[in-house]
């Protein structure tokens, strides 16, 4: 283990649980601006596809054949934005497109368009956190 990462966990061990335990709101509301982006961006107006962008909180496990990258659990002071589920196992043909269909991105403009205000969300909240366990 490199020493930058155990000064990182020295550091986060540091934090106070109250802190850490006042960061997951902002998280979760800084989620659901870029799964509302992500939403607005879609090429549907209803649907599964649609349906299925969803927004996982800390500790808890993204759906089965979400994507990117398919179910996988979320460490804590994380929260995650996915699309499919075991129903919708096509959303990556829409971003990236086939050789017989144009692709039609929506999940990483959505992201990139709403990560400076989740940023802005995110900070403000531990910000408040920090300050409230003083």
């Amino acid at each position: 283990m490199g020493e930058g990462l155990t000064s990182f966990q020295r550091r986060m061990k540091a934090i106070p649980e109250a802190v850490r335990d006042g960061v997951k709101l902002p998280l979760m509301r800084a989620a659901d601006l870029v799964a509302d982006t992500m939403r607005e961006l879609a090429p549907v107006d209803e649907g599964d596809m649609l349906a299925s962008i969803a927004v996982t909180g800390p500790n808890e496990s993204t759906p089965p054949y979400s994507q990117p990258g398919g179910s996988s659990f979320v460490p804590a002071n994380v929260a995650a934005v996915t699309v499919g589920n075991s129903n919708v196992r096509y959303a990556h043909l829409v971003e990236y497109g086939t050789t017989r269909t144009a692709a039609k991105p929506f999940f990483w403009p959505g992201f990139r368009l709403s990560r400076k205000k989740a940023l802005a969300i995110i900070k403000r909240g531990i910000g408040k956190a920090i300050r409230g366990a003083k």
